[in-house]
This record gives C-alpha cells, structure tokens and sequence, in this order.
C-alpha cells in the first residue's frame, strides 16, 4: 500500500467503488486499514454536504479524515477532488457577472445551494420519498437552482405534513 507523503495513516488512494457509476464518497478507517462507502448519492451535492458533516464529528473525535470522491464521467468511474472548491465544470455553474470578481462568492453560492437541495430532500425523505426517478431528480435541481431557501423549507414542511404527523 502506497503512502501519501506528509500523510503516514492514509494510503495514496481509495480503491473504486463496485456497481454502476454514482458519486460515492469513499473514507478510510486506519483501524481496519479499509476504505469503505461513507454516502452515495446519484447527485454530487447531497455527497458534498456528507463529506463535510461526517468530516467534522471525525475531527472533533480526535480522528484524521481521509476521504476520496468518486463519481461518474462519460459513463466511466472517476476520482475527483472531494473539496467543495474544487466542482468540476459540469458540475458546478459557471461564474458570471460581479460574482466572478469575488473570491468566496462562488463558495457560498455553493454552500447556500447544497443547503436548498438538503432542505428539500428531507422534505421529500420525510415525505416517504426516497428512491427518485431521473424526472425527480431534474425537479430537484430546478427547484434548488431557481428557489430561495425560505420557500424550499416551507415546501419540505408542506411534505412533512403530507407524509405523517408532525411532533
């Protein structure tokens, strides 16, 4: 096993995940010396808001987080930088207008739009609706893109009454 210089407990690389091509988050487990799964998702967004939560209750464990990004490209696995800033271009929309002027712009833009799109998944989860078809998940994105985040959490709560009572 290859080790990252600077990085004595991480090896250089997670091994790719089995099954069709989806973005999947791959942590490694020093105790086990294993890579395993820690969220998939057939949208890069809800993967990214994961990384970020499960990497802050590993650190404040004491634990060092090593985590790899795999998602699909042309059908095709591949390995990509599992850091917010670093969205690929078709993953990311391209800057445009005085936002492009400011650096950390495009980060909040991202960081305000994975949490439209975790608001309404939890909606739609609370709603019983977990397995989304390509059609939901094209609502999904257009809701996140086109929607303020206030209107987004009063839809989730309209699907949380819809999906049971509300404690």
């Amino acid at each position: 096993m290859e080790i990252e210089p600077g990085r004595s407990n991480r090896p250089a690389q997670s091994p790719q995940p089995t099954g069709a091509p989806r973005w999947v988050a791959m942590f490694y487990e020093p105790a086990s010396a294993s890579w395993r799964p820690g969220a998939e998702s057939p949208d890069r967004t809800p993967v990214l808001y994961a990384i970020g939560e499960m990497t802050q209750v590993k650190r404040a464990r004491g634990d060092e987080v090593a985590v790899d990004l795999w998602g699909p490209k042309g059908g095709e696995w591949q390995r990509f930088d599992p850091s917010p800033a670093a969205a690929t271009p078709e993953a990311a929309p391209p800057a445009s207008g005085d936002g492009a002027a400011r650096p950390g712009h495009a980060r909040l833009a991202e960081r305000m739009e994975d949490r439209r799109h975790q608001v309404l998944m939890a909606g739609l989860s609370k709603a019983g609706l977990y397995d989304l078809a390509p059609d939901d998940v094209t609502a999904v994105r257009t809701l996140v893109d086109q929607v303020d985040e206030a209107t987004l959490r009063r839809v989730a709560h309209w699907m949380a009454l819809a999906g049971g009572p509300v404690e």
